[in-house]
């Protein structure tokens, strides 16, 4: 009789620290990818491919078959962040101001941290590298991450190439050693440790497999018996298989902390492959930057122990980027009243497997921008469940013609209009919009940063070419623009203008040979020969000045009195032949 007493004493505490568990709110780890699309997988049958991990994660999660996010890396961001489509919120582009996330919008972290999680961000953010844009402007409360939209572009610290660099750790500069995948999981599993016990959102949001295509010595090798394979794909698969040993080292972690069970843990990736089409395409046409469906249709893989998600089960309905936030407040029973209209549905009941029956044939749209301004009918595809109808004049049906080679539209002109009116209505609903044609002003003088460090990567122009990059300084490429921003208080500003960041040391003037070639690194540093800047010249709120610059020297600064305000802002580097450049870096500082 006793033994049967103390029996059930343990019996009613498991059940009773069981039933504690299902009420603490889940953790939420979202892993996405660079540049990895959906046939840069061996689960989803590519022949080449090492990634045993997530082929592990693939047969015991919850897959969306036919998940679509943007067709670039920003606009993907953007879009899962917020539940509303990129168009909504300024993020239609890459470069040129068109990646900074609108300060109105709300975002995942900023829903999390309301309801008492702790976030942390590691890697690639893409959606405004200034105050109040950062991600720890956003939500974040641990973040380590590089600037722009990858490494070694514009606003990233001078010099990184993906070994031993220096990311922005809480907005500070902090040196790291280790391969940057590396680095970014070792900061993630940290955090992970240090809030274990208690609600945390971890997003890991890496740079790779985005070019150039810098990978471990030992990744590489991996693939040296491929002789179908270019060295450029060998580099790139390469990438992809330390993600996928990274995402081996979480789940361990998990496991290892006893916190995996009421974990909701996602893999994704942000767009189409950026070159892994050529080996193999999953079967349909389509890479990074199109609209067809190689362009958008990617990996998604949840699961959720605790709440039965799980099972190596297909999800198969038409879904989207942005449906994972409202899918994530209703999971979590998060409190959150959006005060702007979401695009995304919680996709509860699908992942459940209750809800196939009733789930609507809704259209979904998915556009390549990469202009200054929108622009409707610009590369563009709408898509139901069984059709896609792109750029208004060619119809396929996907489950016959997942590859997209044959346009039925003159078959099915009904299918074509009916789709074709969704389009006006949708892009009549993205022009209705508060804040559509405004701009994201970067706010400078404030105590958040201060100086700011302004990169011509978020300098508006149509003609940028590749100065949003690091190697557009060292060249340096020619180009005319503003940037946008708010001076939120009055006062003294000193304003400098520069060719290199100030972390470089170089001169304006400086010239160099190109870096020497690495076997771990497919792109270097190129040379700089440029000598010829004469003057620096600056435009701001009816002050137009230009400044010699002498030899030597490493900046030009403008000091004067600017009243609160908005202002565009014109600066210049003007070489002996009087050419144009961007001050390809510009420091304002409030004094």
């Amino acid at each position: 009789m006793r033994k049967n007493t103390i029996f059930l004493l343990i019996l009613s505490l498991c059940l009773g620290s069981i039933s504690l568990q299902a009420q603490q709110a889940p953790n939420i780890i979202i892993v996405i990818t660079d540049d990895q699309g959906k046939n840069d997988l061996s689960c989803e049958g590519n022949p080449y491919i090492k990634t045993p991990n997530i082929d592990q994660f693939y047969s015991e999660a919850v897959r969306l078959t036919d998940f679509h996010v943007s067709t670039t890396c920003a606009p993907s961001r953007g879009a899962l962040l917020t539940g509303r489509h990129t168009n909504r919120l300024n993020v239609h582009h890459t470069i040129a101001g068109r990646s900074i996330l609108f300060e109105d919008e709300v975002l995942l972290p900023e829903i999390l941290a309301a309801n008492g999680y702790t976030n942390g961000h590691f890697g690639k953010w893409h959606l405004g590298d200034n105050y109040p844009y950062r991600p720890m402007d956003r939500g974040f409360h641990e973040v380590v991450r590089h600037g722009g939209g990858g490494i070694t572009q514009g606003p990233d610290f001078w010099g990184n190439d993906y070994f031993d660099d220096t990311y922005w750790h809480n907005g500070q500069p902090q040196a790291y050693e280790g391969y940057c995948t590396d680095v970014f999981f070792d900061e993630a599993l940290d955090f992970i440790d240090k809030n274990k016990d208690q609600p945390f959102f971890c997003y890991i949001s890496t740079n790779a497999p985005h070019g150039p295509l810098n990978v471990p010595e030992e990744y590489m090798d991996l693939y040296k018996d491929e002789s179908e394979l270019s060295e450029g794909t060998k580099r790139f698969y390469g990438m992809i298989t330390n993600i996928d040993d990274n995402f081996s080292r979480l789940r361990n972690k998990l496991e290892e902390l006893e916190i995996s069970d009421n974990t909701i843990l996602i893999f994704m990736t942000d767009n189409g492959t950026a070159g892994g089409n050529r080996v193999y395409d999953a079967g349909m046409s389509g890479h990074k930057g199109s609209v067809m469906e190689g362009g958008h249709r990617v990996p998604f893989y949840i699961k959720w122990p605790a709440r039965g998600i799980e099972g190596g089960k297909e999800v198969n309905q038409l879904t989207a980027h942005f449906d994972v936030l409202p899918t994530l407040v209703e999971l979590a029973d998060l409190k959150f009243n959006p005060q702007k209209t979401l695009d995304g549905q919680s996709l509860r009941p699908l992942l459940e497997g209750n809800g196939a029956d009733t789930w609507p044939n809704r259209l979904l749209y998915v556009d390549t921008q990469r202009v200054l301004d929108l622009t409707k009918y610009k590369d563009y595809s709408v898509m139901d469940q069984n059709w896609r109808l792109v750029n208004g004049d060619q119809l396929y049906h996907m489950p016959s013609d997942l590859k997209q080679e044959k346009n039925v539209i003159a078959e099915h002109p009904e299918v074509a209009e009916r789709m074709a009116l969704g389009y006006e209505k949708w892009w009549e609903s993205i022009m209705n919009e508060e804040n559509t044609g405004d701009y994201a002003y970067i706010k400078v003088g404030t105590v958040y940063e201060n100086p700011s460090r302004i990169a011509a990567h978020d300098l508006l122009t149509g003609d940028l070419k590749r100065g949003w990059h690091q190697f557009g300084a060292i060249k340096p490429e020619t180009a005319s623009g503003f940037w946008k921003l708010e001076f939120v208080s009055g006062g003294t500003y000193k304003i400098s203008l520069r060719r290199f960041p100030r972390e470089s040391g170089l001169g304006i003037n400086e010239t160099f040979a190109a870096q020497q070639a690495d076997r771990r690194i497919e792109q270097l540093a190129p040379a700089s020969t440029k000598s010829d800047f004469a003057e620096a010249y600056l435009s701001l709120a009816g002050f137009k000045k230009t400044s010699p610059i002498t030899a030597g020297a490493e900046e030009v600064s403008f000091e004067m009195e600017i009243s609160e305000g908005k202002y565009d802002v014109e600066a210049r580097l003007i070489d002996e032949l009087g050419r144009y450049y961007p001050a390809f870096y510009m420091y304002v500082e409030k004094k």
